[in-house]
């Protein structure tokens, strides 16, 4: 209802600032309560996956809320789960901008923003301050500078703090815009790494009382699985 009023204001602004505006009018509207005026009334859906049940079958992916900062507002429109990220043990400004470009024609935009993040232990804080109760999905990466030899350790620290708050883990392997962060898709590197987190969770679980599922996300153009 107030995208057609705000478009042409929004459309000459340089993406990434139009997302932070938009950004700052959803948690104002949140944080007097009037993100009702336009939130989502879902249609009950209820699907048991992980053991979790979701409240519907769309949610919103990781990328949107890098620092877990609007989980409320998001939570506003109804969708079935929340994620959050993707977090890196430390904070990282990510690319240099320009790194968002929109596609007027194909109403798409193409981002490369490259993990850019505040740090895991800022990204739980902002997740603990948030009242939203439902289906929050936490996701994990690594520093841009960290080599991929010690890339497990990266996952491991996300994997130890945001563990009591997820509803479930995803491990990001699958970002174009971290270099090498790919090759830890190929089958050693990726058998080792899963080892070591599913390790870890089991640790973890015995720690918390909670058994926090772990998901990876790979590439949408991979072959062989």
């Amino acid at each position: 209802m107030l995208y057609p009023l705000f478009r042409p204001l929004l459309f000459k602004l340089d993406p990434e600032t139009a997302h932070g505006l938009v950004f700052a009018g959803l948690d104002a509207a949140t944080a007097i309560g009037a993100s009702r005026l336009f939130a989502q009334h879902a249609i009950p859906a209820p699907i048991k996956v992980m053991g979790l049940e979701f409240p519907n079958r769309v949610g919103l992916a990781a990328g949107l809320d890098k620092n877990a900062l609007h989980i409320d507002g998001l939570a506003s429109f109804g969708f079935g789960f929340i994620e959050c990220g993707t977090v890196t043990p430390n904070p990282q400004p990510g690319n240099p901008k320009p790194r968002m470009f929109r596609l007027l024609e194909a109403e798409g935009l193409i981002n490369r923003l490259g993990f850019n993040n505040d740090g895991v232990d800022r990204f739980l804080e902002n997740a603990y301050r948030a009242r939203y109760r439902g289906i929050l999905g936490l996701n994990i990466g690594k520093n841009f500078d960290t080599p991929n030899e010690r890339a497990t350790g990266d996952y491991l620290t996300c994997l130890r703090t945001v563990y009591p708050r997820a509803s479930y883990v995803t491990v990001n392997v699958s970002s174009p815009n971290t270099e090498g962060l790919r090759d830890l898709q190929q089958d050693t590197a990726l058998d080792l790494l899963l080892g070591s987190l599913k390790a870890e969770q089991a640790r973890l679980a015995q720690k918390h009382g909670k058994h926090t599922p772990l998901v990876v996300k790979i590439a949408p153009d991979l072959t062989t699985a």
